[in-house]
């Protein structure tokens, strides 16, 4: 039998099984199968067979673990393409698929041995071990790592078992619990009306036992079971009154598992759409006829999760399930608000937000095709549930970069693999935008999507009014107040004047990027990555972005002792400060990794945005993402600057898509919005284009550069990766492979190159970029790297460095 094991390695694992468990095994089932010396994973059936393994023994599996398939036969040939094409093992791929809590891991668990009673025998260390186990019947690995205060214990292990002073065995442990949810029912001897009527004169005189029974059979009249909290809610009573009744035999406890997520709220009808909407509705159903996949390109506030909504119906109805794809999980708050007007508790939503446990719920709802999964919501990892009945794939912001992973591996892009999931399952895809990728609007024009477009804003309100503000001349003219433009200040008040929302943008968190001695000019450093340490002023810390390191914020300088610290740049926590500075009777919110941290973090701040209790909102790059707040009039981009000078070809681009989907927060319901950009540079061609939101100029221009120096969509990229914590080593490495490659494909190689960030967590780091011509085979060529790379790990020097491949590394 073949199985896939969670683990990097590029072919699968033959195992030997009896003619019993062939016969019950089916592909997609886990079995606990022992791999390397003493280690047990969890591995999927890929295929049941009678030919042994030629180089090595066939080990038998340690134990069956399913009854039934828990991985589709569709899900495993999308992970066979997903591996093929991004160039990474099936393993990789399984692992970042199944949750966490379904790959059952095995913990090396050491007993100690009774019959040993000879403690002079035992150096210090291997003591501390043997007198741990006097206190404890059993110890892990890593309790062992944590009582010596090191990493490398299995040599020490490995003496105390020739010694017979311990054995070890390995263990192991199921990790999701279902739910229980305790209900109550009356006692079986209580079923007629004469013993009840004597029952409540018993209790006449306990009142709160009495009110329990009374309330109970209120409760009762729904034919549903009562759940015990609920009860204890209603008559208002403690449990202790509840577990006296239970102690009477007047009542049963009982125990039912539940999901940990549910949706409630009825199905309501689908709002009716305006003519623009059911224009763009009847063009993608004709699309459809034609072509797989459709994209529909809807400016910002155009109703286009309405149209998704009527979509989606049709595929209900026809008894499909949909899955609807978004790029942050912020996003996920409103929409599933939104959709569950709608369609109810027919949703489910997947996320790494939500718990281990959740997750399996959810997986085994869509494996099952239940009721309550019919309509999945998620993030990129949504893309690897069991579908089974798959009909329509709604990828919504179809342009972020949030879609592809980058680490680990698998590097995928799900947009690209959910187009071929839906593929596989013969199901439509739409992709959604306001502001959609080059890629994917060059394939609508070259028809091999199908396109449409909805031009109008929902309630005919006016696209905003954009206004460019030099900080140059403000500067020169003493126009400022810290970050702000006196033209900013005004329009903020005349916002806040009218209860009207602000949300103001500035794409770095912290409250500054860099501190710097005025003395020497020295800047406090991030020991293990090439960056500038962040200042965060309310916990009085500078903190790396990159490894999470932290350290105090000195009072003096490091490096001269001067006591003149200062900072440069802003960041979301500075404006916030500013603000409130500013205008100190108004409530100023912040929305960035810092404070969306927990489960609940982002919806406790949209849900106060939406409530209006937050007049001014500051956030990062995720308020760009099709949130809809219908009480916002302005929105300011502090500084556009740092958005276009940025290392990268797609520079121009994403500017782009995040001012104009910024600017879309503002004038959303009856009024005509203002977006106030901030820059130095107010003559640049995007900002220009920006202003004008001229999508289609801005398609050209950037296509026309694209063509000029041979990039995506013209040529597909392959990005090569060394990593080290020796540079001279990856230097080395670099500079062969740089040959090697240019040997095969001569021009089209570009490097050696290090990224602007070229050491992080002491891992130095070179690239390598591979330009495929249009013409050239992308399998031949993956062929060829594969080759190069398995002669690179030969070489003894090289085969510590760490090699990674990214596919359509953009």
């Amino acid at each position: 039998m073949d199985v896939v094991l969670p683990i990097p390695i590029q072919k699968a694992y033959t195992y030997a099984v009896t003619e019993q468990e062939a016969a019950f095994l089916k592909k997609g089932m886990r079995v606990a199968v022992s791999f390397g010396s003493n280690s047990i994973y969890t591995a999927i059936v890929l295929e049941i067979h009678q030919n042994a393994p030629m180089l090595y023994e066939a080990k038998e599996i340690h134990q069956i673990l399913d009854e039934t398939p828990i991985v589709s036969e569709f899900q495993l040939k999308h992970w066979e393409w997903i591996s093929s094409y991004y160039m990474c093992s099936l393993g990789e791929v399984f692992r970042a698929a199944l949750p966490s809590a379904l790959l059952l891991e095995s913990e090396t668990v050491i007993y100690k041995n009774q019959a040993f009673d000879d403690e002079s025998l035992l150096n210090d260390e291997e003591f501390l071990i043997f007198e741990a186990l006097q206190h404890q019947s059993q110890i892990t690995i890593q309790q062992v790592s944590d009582i010596l205060g090191k990493k490398k214990v299995m040599p020490i292990i490995n003496q105390l078992i020739k010694k017979s002073v311990i054995y070890i065995k390995e263990e192991i442990y199921e990790q999701y619990k279902p739910k229980l949810e305790k209900y109550v029912r009356l006692h079986a001897k209580y079923s007629d009306d004469q013993s009840l009527q004597k029952l409540l004169s018993e209790l006449s005189n306990a009142k709160k036992q009495h009110l329990a029974v009374l309330t109970f059979f209120q409760l009762n009249s729904s034919k549903k079971a009562i759940k015990a909290k609920d009860l204890e809610k209603k008559a208002g009573i403690s449990s202790a009154v509840l577990k006296a009744l239970v102690e009477k035999n007047v009542f049963e406890l009982y125990q039912l598992q539940v999901d940990r997520i549910s949706f409630d709220g009825s199905s309501n009808s689908l709002k009716s759409l305006n003519e623009f909407q059911e224009k763009a509705f009847s063009e993608i159903k004709n699309e459809f006829k034609e072509k797989e996949i459709v994209l529909l390109h809807g400016i910002t506030s155009s109703g286009k999760t309405e149209v998704y909504s009527k979509l989606i119906d049709e595929q209900l109805q026809a008894g499909k399930q949909v899955l609807f794809l978004l790029p942050e999980i912020a996003l996920t708050t409103q929409i599933i608000t939104r959709l569950q007007t709608y369609f109810g508790n027919q949703i489910s939503v997947f996320h790494s937000k939500y718990s281990m446990n959740e997750r399996v719920e959810v997986w085994h709802n869509v494996l099952d095709n239940k009721p309550k999964a019919q309509i999945i919501l998620g993030a990129r990892s949504a893309i690897f549930l069991p579908f089974s009945n798959l009909g329509l794939i709604v990828v919504d912001e179809e342009h972020e970069t949030s879609y592809k992973q980058f680490d680990p591996s698998p590097r995928y892009n799900a947009r690209d693999a959910a187009i071929v999931l839906a593929k596989m399952h013969q199901a439509k895809i739409i992709l959604g935008s306001a502001t959609p990728s080059l890629e994917s609007y060059f394939n609508a024009k070259q028809q091999k999507y199908g396109f449409v477009s909805l031009h109008k804003r929902f309630g005919e309100v006016k696209m905003p009014k954009i206004e460019l503000i030099d900080l140059k001349e403000k500067q020169h003219k003493k126009q400022l107040k810290g970050h702000f433009s006196d033209t900013l200040l005004q329009y903020i008040q005349n916002a806040l004047d009218q209860k009207e929302q602000v949300i103001l943008f500035q794409n770095r968190r912290g409250f500054s990027p860099i501190v710097e001695c005025t003395s020497c000019g020295f800047s406090p450093q991030c020991p293990n990555c090439d960056v500038s340490l962040t200042y965060h002023k309310f916990k009085q810390e500078l903190r790396c972005h990159y490894c999470s390191y932290q350290r105090a914020m000195p009072n003096s300088c490091g490096a001269c002792g001067s006591n003149t610290l200062d900072t440069k740049g802003f960041g979301t926590e500075q404006i916030e400060l500013e603000l409130k500075a500013l205008f100190p009777d108004y409530v100023i919110g912040r929305m960035d990794l810092d404070t969306t941290r927990g489960k609940f973090g982002y919806q406790k701040i949209i849900g106060a945005f939406e409530a209006r209790e937050i007049d001014i909102l500051v956030g990062t790059q995720m308020l760009s993402k099709g949130l809809d707040f219908d009480n916002v009039s302005l929105v300011g981009i502090l500084n556009a600057d740092n958005m276009l000078n940025f290392p990268d070809f797609r520079a121009y681009e994403r500017a782009y898509q995040i001012m104009v989907q910024v600017s879309g927060r503002s004038g959303r319901a009856q009024k005509q919005g203002n977006v106030a950009i901030q820059t130095y540079n107010p003559e640049h061609p995007i900002l220009q284009q920006v202003a004008s939101t001229d999508y289609e100029k801005m398609f050209h221009e950037q296509l026309q550069e694209r063509l000029k120096f041979k990039y995506p969509p013209y040529f597909r990229l392959i990005k090569i990766t060394l990593k080290h914590k020796d540079y001279t080593k990856v230097d080395l490495g670099i500079n062969w492979l740089f040959k090697t490659l240019q040997g095969v494909f001569g021009e089209h190689v570009l490097g050696p190159s290090a990224p602007s960030v070229s050491r992080i967590r002491n891992q130095h780091i070179k690239n390598l970029v591979i330009k495929i011509p249009p013409k050239q085979s992308l399998s031949a060529t993956k062929k060829q790297l594969q080759k190069i790379r398995n002669t690179f790990e030969a070489v003894k020097e090289f085969r510590s460095i760490r090699f990674v491949i990214d596919v359509d590394a953009y």
